[in-house]
């Protein structure tokens, strides 16, 4: 049955009423609240107020108040209260001070105040009409009609309002949409009926206004109806769609006409509403004029009684009466002018045979997903008539499979494929001259993001680009900075790039202002990504060096920094050096170079490079090498000069690997020695690729091309003369950026963090490794995001600030004083997940001598991974050791716990576990001891098993009998108090339950069983009854009774065998001795005599008969000994006289009902069987009170059986039940007790 209403309580119990005052008095309005302290808002014109000279707004306890000072003609608006949910609205009415009447007081009061809304109809404050706006009824409660500021769905925050204005006076209806979640500005339509569309009325009459309040972000739409006339009345609906959302909503205008003072002028209702000069122009409004007089028979001084019924379509009465009514018609209802009433009557008859080409239009309108098909049915009352299908006013032609036409009989199909947004158009089936017009609607899916955004991080100054990809092309997408939507701003801060699918956020010049996180959104997804902004810190590739240069020679100081960009300046001696022609400044690239050609022993300074913009400098030294010539004999002995010979690191020479190594000897000697280059025992020559020796006077030059790691080790220069020799060692090592190190490991992840671990790389470089740079990135992406800037010394690193379900990937670089290595190979990818939150409801759930049961429930907080599974533990009372109740982990929320001390008091605890590690344990409030508890034992018999459970010879019988009882009770079967046949039932036992299985059931199978569940002297039993039932035998003794006519009359006996259950019916078929083809007669027939009808003149016919219950029919008939001859008779037949037989019979039940004991909640039935001639009548009684007509009961008559249905009965169902069947011939009653027992719970039956 469903629900009835529930009547809501107002908020106020007291209401204030519509008041009429004069210009210049004081209007006091008072209300009062159900609670007090109750917070309330007036209102004017849905606008709140405030207290102000104007308005004084007051409240103590439950009593609130507005009072208006000096009221003027333009305080004559509309008002409301609102408390919650409750809103009353009321009017002030302005009268001026010159009509001279009686001056009414203003009284708060509302029966002093205000007059009955039956007596004028213009003053109730609270419209009868249900009001979208949440206006109060006076007929129902206020809370029935929520505020719609308050109760509003889909787009609309404030629906138009049905409203009432008087003929020549103004209107406004107005509707907000909140655009906070809008992409683009909303589509608002106002339509008059169904699809009378206003924007193309606008005019004179009608304005359409709107405008959009940017702090609130609420779109206003208006509605100006402007001198209003009668025909303006009428349905109105507001529309309002925005891609892909729509919403719509009903407001009604009623036009009233000027009432004057002295009567009633019934012909102002007959005025026609054209302008234009003509005795026929226009239309009579007939509907107002009925409205008008039934207003005036209630409001004048004549006692007359007018129907309080809802308003007469006149034109319907009209249009099913024939002609010579109408005259009679039109003087009922006060219609004075027939000929203008004949005239519209014809035009609308006319209409009317213009929609006979249909006979169903269109639907008003048809909604359809992007890319789905559509199909627009009408149905024509001409099967032959030719249908065309107009879009927005041009045929359709078939092309290809885009649009298919069919035609099934008299329905015509118009179905569109693949819908796009081209398809959003007015459809127009037309036969002939006639059309039915529909509008179809295609709803875009939702646009999601198939590429998400990636988190970035860059330098100060530099320009960022966020892109992402679209489902869609041409999409809208909202971009957001930490919640707060971007827009283009003057400074051109951000910028946003659309191609195709693709979608763009560039942001120019970043500072540590744009540091966030970067949101993308679509009406059916979104993105984050975060941009993090370093200030830029310069490194310092290579450094510049101390030079030692000899006269005129040229001295060159090189430095290479990280950034190209970045320029300098050289000092000297603290003065900035100034380029000339000894002296060139370069840059290329990152590479800084200060040359000196010549070299003086004034170039001999300190020399500076200053980075602009940088707090730090590169400084060297250069050292001029004096060389004094003096007077040698001829004969000189070779000799090396050198500063750096022996091996020691001080006079080891560096050269970075890739640079030039340059090893420039000044050598004396006379004559000229001869100069030998080796490395080992290598003797190293000028051929040697990128080994070059040379020599010129005095000196001795040895140069590699880019060195490399095997260029590193001692070189000896030996010089020979005729005088001697002489030699010496240089020690070279070549330095290198280090080995990348291997593969980082991931120790441990967080909800946002990570700790990684790596090992120092296998060679560093020949320098020492001075820290680690750290990057990310996201398993799918490509970028790569540096984590640190400043290289890190340790070999374990906590990374944050990642978003949690979100695969990444790791690398590290090794640095040490040459440089950075190249990567690492990534990490293993890894989610940053956070171990759940411990699991819930821990509790035993059961328990014995040596072991438990423990149930749980998942934890509340599983995160973005997935739970792998739960460990459990358990320690003794009093011990820290906990150990593992079984080896790994289980999906279950359950388990069973063995072996345990019997005795002990132990502890259990349960983790869930996820990728992340464990969660936080959830532990027993205390100890629990290991140690069986006593529990009687108590059987749980099905209820399907209450009542008799009936079989199929054949079928198999499974009962499940669940019970209780600890320890293990003994669980004994009986069939009527004898041990059952094990070979034909099989008995299985568990802790919890008993199972009765029979395979193949047999007739023999039926009986009662018992079972019993015994502990010690403990023990409780129950019952189940099992009824097997098979095919019943033949009927017996078919005989032919009487033959007259073209009947006759059988008789027959039941059968021994009816199956183990009742007879339902017999099938009693018929067959001519020449065919011998069966034909049934009566099926389901309860009777054991019949009479065959409708038989052949001439033929000779036998007949047979089956049994039927529940099981089917019998296998074999029982056949008629005598057969029956129709005989043939002349043409005039003369009945046999005899005496007409009387086949009336009185009621009498065959089957009596049963009195029964059912359970509160579960439907019942009552059932018996009755017979008697004619049909009885049938009454059911309760109690000796009819009960025919209740709902709560259902009565059903099937062939002689007669059922009573009590649906879902209660304790107070109970009593006695009589059923009374009455015919001409007596009647009989037949009763029985029905007991309703309340349901018992398994927690009550412990008790």
């Amino acid at each position: 049955m469903p629900e009835p209403n529930k009547k809501t309580v107002s908020a106020f119990t007291k209401k204030p009423k519509t008041q009429t005052a004069e210009t210049g008095a004081t209007v006091i309005f008072e209300a009062e609240t159900e609670k007090p302290d109750v917070k309330v808002r007036w209102q004017r014109d849905s606008k709140d107020i405030s207290s102000s000279y104007k308005y004084t707004i007051s409240a103590e306890g439950n009593m609130h108040s507005l009072a208006i000072n000096n009221v003027v003609q333009e305080d004559a608006v509309g008002y409301a209260i609102i408390a919650g949910v409750s809103k009353v609205k009321f009017e002030l009415k302005i009268k001026e001070s010159e009509v001279k009447e009686p001056q009414k007081a203003v009284s708060p009061d509302p029966a002093v105040a205000e007059p009955k809304p039956k007596e004028t109809p213009s003053a109730p404050t609270e419209s009868l009409a249900p009001d979208t706006s949440g206006t109060v009824s006076d007929g129902l409660p206020e809370s029935h009609q929520p505020d719609t500021r308050q109760d509003l769905t889909g787009l609309f925050t404030e629906k138009p309002q049905s409203g009432e204005v008087n003929v020549g006076e103004n209107i406004s209806f107005v509707a907000r949409v909140c655009g906070e979640s809008l992409l683009k500005k909303p589509t608002v339509k106002w339509f008059k009926g169904k699809w009378m569309d206003l924007a193309s009325k606008s005019g004179k009459h009608l304005q359409l206004k709107e405008h959009y309040d940017r702090n609130t972000k609420v779109y206003t739409f208006e509605m100006h109806i402007i001198a209003a006339k009668a025909n303006f009345a009428g349905a109105y609906r507001c529309e309002v769609s925005s891609r892909d959302k729509f919403d719509s909503c009903n407001f009604d205008l009623a036009v009233h006409e000027a009432r004057t003072t002295d009567g009633f002028d019934i012909r102002s209702a007959f005025r026609r509403t054209s302008t234009d000069a003509g005795e026929d122009s226009g239309e009579l409004d007939f509907s107002a004029l009925l409205k008008k007089r039934d207003s005036f028979l209630k409001t004048g001084p004549r006692a007359v009684h007018v129907s309080t019924e809802s308003e007469v379509d006149i034109w319907e009465i009209l249009q099913k009466a024939p002609p010579s009514e109408y005259e009679k018609i039109a003087f009922q209802h006060g219609i004075t002018d027939l000929r203008g009433m004949l005239k519209r009557l014809k035009k609308m008859k006319k209409e009317e045979k213009k929609s006979a080409a249909f006979l169903r239009k269109l639907d008003p309108a048809y909604q359809v997903e992007k890319g789905h098909k559509i199909k627009m049915q009408i149905e024509v009352a001409n099967p032959d008539a030719e249908v065309k299908w107009l879009k927005n006013g041009q045929e359709i032609h078939p092309t290809g499979s885009k649009y298919i036409f069919e035609s099934i009989g008299n329905k015509r199909f118009l179905t569109i494929n693949n819908c796009t947004l081209a398809d959003d158009a007015a459809y127009t089936c037309l036969i002939g001259e006639e059309k039915t017009v529909t509008e179809l609607f295609v709803k875009e899916p939702p646009v999601v993001i198939v590429r998400n955004l990636e988190d970035q991080m860059v330098m100060k100054g530099e320009r960022v680009e966020f892109e992402c990809e679209v489902s869609e092309e041409g999409a809208h997408v909202k971009w957001e900075k930490d919640g707060v939507e971007l827009t283009r701003d003057e400074s051109f801060k951000y910028r946003f790039k659309k191609d195709g699918c693709k979608h763009v956020l560039i942001i120019n010049d970043v500072t540590k202002e744009d540091c966030g996180h970067y949101r993308v959104k679509t009406n059916g997804g979104q993105s984050l990504a975060e941009l993090m902004v370093q200030e830029k810190q310069l490194e310092v590739y290579q450094s510049i060096a101390d030079l030692t240069v000899k006269a005129k020679d040229q001295a060159v100081f090189k430095c290479e920094v990280s950034d190209e960009n970045v320029k300098g300046v050289w000092y000297k001696n603290g003065v900035e050096v100034k380029a000339d022609a000894r002296t060139h400044i370069t840059h290329i690239g990152r590479i800084h170079k200060l040359t000196i050609d010549d070299v003086k022993p004034e170039d001999e300074a300190d020399y500076t490079f200053v980075p602009e913009g940088y707090a730090f400098n590169l400084s060297a030294k250069l050292n001029f090498l004096e060389v004094k010539i003096d007077f040698v004999p001829r004969q000189d002995p070779p000799k090396i000069h050198l500063d750096c010979m022996g091996r020691t690191a001080e006079s080891t020479i560096l050269v970075v690997a890739g640079n030039k190594l340059r090893l420039d000897v000044p050598i004396t000697g006379d004559p000229a020695p001869i100069v030998v280059w080796t490395k080992g025992e290598k003797v190293l020559t000028g051929s040697h690729g990128r080994v070059h020796v040379e020599s010129t006077k005095g000196h001795c030059i040895f140069t590699i091309e880019g060195a490399e790691r095997q260029d590193e080790g001692v070189y000896s220069v030996i010089v020979r003369n005729p005088a001697g020799e002489d030699t010496a060692d240089i020690n070279v090592k070549v330095v290198d950026v280090p080995d990348p190190p291997e593969a980082p490991r991931i120790l441990s992840v967080g909800e946002d963090s990570c700790i990684v671990q790596w090992d120092p790389p296998l060679f560093d470089g020949g320098q020492p490794v001075i820290g680690y740079v750290l990057e990310r990135k996201k398993k799918k992406s490509y970028r790569w995001m540096r984590l640190n800037f400043d290289p890190y010394k340790e070999t374990t690193y906590e990374a944050k600030r990642m978003i949690e379900g979100v695969a990444y990937e790791m690398r590290v670089y090794a640095v040490n004083a040459i440089g950075m290595s190249r990567p690492s190979a990534a990490s293993q990818p890894f989610v940053p997940v956070a171990p759940t939150s411990e699991p819930t409801g821990l509790c035993v759930e059961d328990i014995s001598d040596t072991t438990i049961s423990l149930k749980w429930r998942a934890p509340e907080r599983i995160g973005s991974a997935e739970l792998e599974g739960y460990g459990v533990e358990y320690c003794k009372e009093g011990s820290d050791e906990w150990i593992p109740a079984f080896k790994g982990l289980t999906d279950r929320t359950s388990v069973i716990i063995r072996d345990l001390p019997t005795g002990e008091k132990m502890q259990f605890r349960v983790r869930a576990y996820n990728m992340a590690g464990p969660s936080p344990p959830a532990t027993l409030q205390q100890a629990v001891t290991i140690r069986e508890i006593m529990q009687r034992p108590k059987i749980w018999v099905p209820r399907n098993l209450r009542q008799t459970l009936i079989k199929k010879v054949g079928e198999m019988i499974n009962l499940v009998i669940p019970f209780q009882g600890k320890p293990r009770p003994q669980v004994t079967w009986t069939k009527n108090d004898e041990p059952l046949d094990p070979k034909q039932v099989s008995i299985r036992n568990s802790d919890t339950d008993t199972i009765l299985f029979i395979r193949r059931s047999e007739r023999k199978d039926s009986g009662k069983y018992d079972v019993q569940v015994q502990i010690e002297n403990v023990e409780d039993r129950a019952s189940v009854n099992i009824q097997i039932v098979d095919l019943p035998g033949p009927p017996q003794n078919l005989k032919v009774v009487d033959v007259w006519g073209f009947n006759v009359a059988l008789e027959w006996k039941p059968p021994k065998d009816n199956g183990n259950c009742d007879i339902t019916g017999y099938t009693i078929q018929k067959a001519d001795k020449k065919t011998m083809e069966w034909y049934t007669v009566f099926e389901q027939y309860r009777r054991t005599n019949c009479v065959v009808s409708d038989l052949i003149m001439g033929n000779e016919y036998v007949f047979r008969v089956y049994a039927m219950n529940m099981v089917g029919p019998s296998p074999e008939p029982c056949l008629s000994k005598d057969s029956a001859y129709i005989q043939k008779t002349g043409i005039m037949y003369k009945p046999p006289s005899y005496k007409e037989h009387d086949f009336s019979e009185a009621p009498k039940f065959t089957h009596p009902l049963v009195s029964r004991s059912v359970i509160a909640g579960y439907s019942a039935t009552l059932s018996c069987s009755v017979r008697g001639i004619p049909k009885p009548k049938i009454t059911w009684y309760k109690n000796k009170m009819d009960i025919s007509n209740e709902a709560k009961y259902r009565m059903f008559s099937n062939q002689g059986v007669l059922t009573l249905e009590i649906r879902k009965p209660c304790p107070f169902d109970g009593g006695v039940y009589m059923c009374k069947a009455i015919n001409d011939g007596g009647e009989d009653i037949v009763e029985c007790k029905l007991e309703v027992r309340p349901q018992v719970t398994k927690e009550d039956s412990k008790k």
